[in-house]
């Protein structure tokens, strides 16, 4: 008997293995987008189960990054300067006053201080990468840090479909859809997965001003140090921003590497399109209760507050 449930338990795995790779697989060939991706990791995550869900974080994060560095071969230096100096003002705006607004929220529902602030710093800057950043500065434990990113991760999610459908109803041009995007979604894989379903000059814009604030980490990360009283010796700084950045220099000053750029970018897509398969075959049920209601409800909230802010700040100055 006990042989038997053994051999039940390996075949079980076996098939979980199959169907996982099968439409990681998919997932490769480049023919659906990254909404679909997503929705199909959601769809393992709850129907068959992710067989390598301790190595999921790490796989998301290297992932995330190639592709984000491969993305750069597509873009140009002087295009990605001129959206960050337009941005700016509205970036500083939008990053302070969400973390402040956060800390009042956290106050008015009595959520845990930790989580609260996670998810403030989660919502204002660059979602599960900020969060990275604050955990060991705030001392959060593992429950409080998987709180903040699984309301990060749940609303990401909602935004990768969203954002285009709202974009479409109002609109917006392919620049102002790609400014808002990057203000106003969390985490760097769903601000690049819905402005490339919106255009090519959307992603362009959106990869450039979400990377640009995503450099607010250090200063955040210093504020949160003060904040809660503890030392900030160990702030993890973004370096895979420099590597994209050098990848537009190179892609804008040197005319051989625009022969193979379009290649590198379909790569760098077909990357993040994986990279939305895996953070959605991360998003079981068992994640999203483990949430709770008043951190959902502080997210929720601040997510309001930041797309209409940075909407309506876009549409009165066009």
């Amino acid at each position: 008997m006990p042989e038997n449930g053994i051999f039940n338990l390996e075949k079980h795995s076996r098939i979980q293995q199959i169907i996982f790779v099968s439409l990681l697989l998919v997932c490769l060939t480049g023919i659906i987008t990254p909404p679909i991706a997503l929705l199909l990791g959601i769809l393992v995550a709850n129907l068959s189960g992710h067989p390598w869900l301790h190595l999921n974080h790490k796989i998301i994060r290297v992932l995330l990054q190639v592709s984000v560095v491969g993305l750069g071969f597509g873009m140009n230096v002087t295009n990605a300067l001129s959206s960050g100096k337009e941005s700016f003002l509205l970036t500083v705006v939008t990053l302070f006053s969400t973390i402040f607004l956060g800390r009042l929220i956290g106050k008015w529902l009595k959520t845990d201080s930790k989580t609260s602030h996670l998810i403030s710093c989660g919502t204002a800057i660059c979602g599960g990468s900020a969060i990275a950043a604050i955990t060991p500065v705030i001392k959060s434990d593992e429950k409080q840090t998987s709180v903040a990113l699984g309301v990060i991760f749940i609303l990401n999610s909602i935004a990768l479909f969203l954002f285009p459908i709202i974009g479409h109803w109002l609109h917006l041009s392919q620049e102002d859809f790609g400014l808002w995007c990057a203000l106003a979604i969390h985490d760097t894989s769903s601000v690049v997965g819905a402005a490339n379903k919106y255009g090519a000059e959307a992603l362009a814009i959106a990869t450039t001003v979400k990377l640009a604030r995503a450099l607010w980490i250090i200063p955040v990360v210093l504020l949160t140090g003060f904040l809660f009283k503890n030392k900030t010796s160990g702030i993890k700084i973004p370096y895979f921003i420099g590597f994209f950045i050098l990848a537009m220099m190179v892609n804008t000053y040197v005319a051989e590497v625009a022969i193979v750029s379009p290649y590198i970018v379909s790569v760098a897509k077909i990357g993040l399109t994986v990279t939305l398969f895996f953070i959605g075959s991360g998003l079981s049920s068992s994640v999203l209760l483990a949430v709770g209601i008043k951190p959902l409800i502080q997210g929720i909230l601040l997510w309001g507050f930041i797309a209409t802010l940075s909407l309506v700040a876009i549409l009165f100055s066009t």
